[in-house]
This record gives structure tokens, C-alpha cells and sequence, in this order.
């Protein structure tokens, strides 16, 4: 069984238990997930860190190789957006609106919005997406 943090268009955050790491995509394109809340079947896989479960039966977050790889994930993802999108500011949610109602050019945007105008942009199908943080140098990690 695998276990995934998910999540609706709506935003609303939720979990899923899957047989297998193929189960959820299979599923998904069958439209047999939805979301819980509100029956979204427009649900996606979000970024989390894997639980080991130990001899002890304990479950522990990822530490060392695994970390520092996922790590290095995120911080290559915001390399790429921030090499190959513009970047628009604290005008992000009024201009990811306007390009959602085709009142501005296509392209990949990124910026900053508040907790209320990311929700807003969610609930009116705007599609948009948290930029992962910058990863603390690895001499500053644990």
C-alpha cells in the first residue's frame, strides 16, 4: 500500500491509500478519484516526504540520501521557473486571472499572492501552484 497527500482544484487537501504507485495514475484516468469534499474528480498527486516504517513499526520521515534528493528536486524545479518564467510580482493572482480569461497573453507566470487569492484562483479554476521554497544550504541542515 502506498499512501498519497492529495489534492482538488477546489484546494482541498486530502489523503489516499493505493495498491500500488501506478494505482492512483490508473485510477485517476478512469475517473474513479475524487475528492472527498466536493467530488472534484480533478485531483492531483502532491509533494511529500516519504514515510519509512522501521523495524520498531515506527514511521519516520526521510533523512539523509532521500532528503537531500528531494532537496535537490525542489530546488531544480524553482531554478526552472524562475530561468524560464516571468516573474510578475505581488501582481500574480490578477495577472494568472487574466491570462485563466484570455484578457492576457499565455505563458508561465510566477509571483507572489496571499493565502486568499491562491484559494480564490483555486475555487474559480484558476490552475496554480505553490513554488517550492529555497532548500537551506546543506551546512545548515541536521
Amino acid at each position: 500500500m502506498i499512501r498519497y497527500a492529495l489534492a482538488c482544484g477546489a484546494g482541498h487537501d486530502f489523503e489516499g491509500w493505493f495498491g500500488g504507485s501506478d494505482d492512483f495514475d490508473v485510477q485517476s484516468a478512469r475517473g474513479l478519484v475524487s475528492c472527498p469534499a466536493c467530488g472534484s474528480p480533478e485531483v492531483r498527486k502532491q509533494i511529500m516526504a516519504p514515510a519509512v516504517v522501521t523495524s520498531k513499526g515506527k514511521a519516520e520521515t526521510a533523512t539523509g540520501p532521500s532528503r537531500e534528493m528531494m532537496l535537490e528536486m525542489a530546488s531544480q524545479v524553482r531554478r526552472h521557473v524562475e530561468d524560464n518564467f516571468d516573474n510578475v510580482g505581488d501582481a500574480f493572482a490578477r495577472e494568472a486571472r487574466a491570462i485563466h480569461e484570455g484578457r492576457s497573453e499565455e505563458r508561465g507566470i510566477y509571483g507572489e499572492a496571499t493565502l486568499r487569492e491562491a484559494r480564490e484562483l483555486l475555487e474559480d479554476g484558476v490552475p496554480v501552484a505553490p513554488l517550492p521554497q529555497v532548500p537551506p544550504d546543506r551546512q545548515d541542515l541536521n
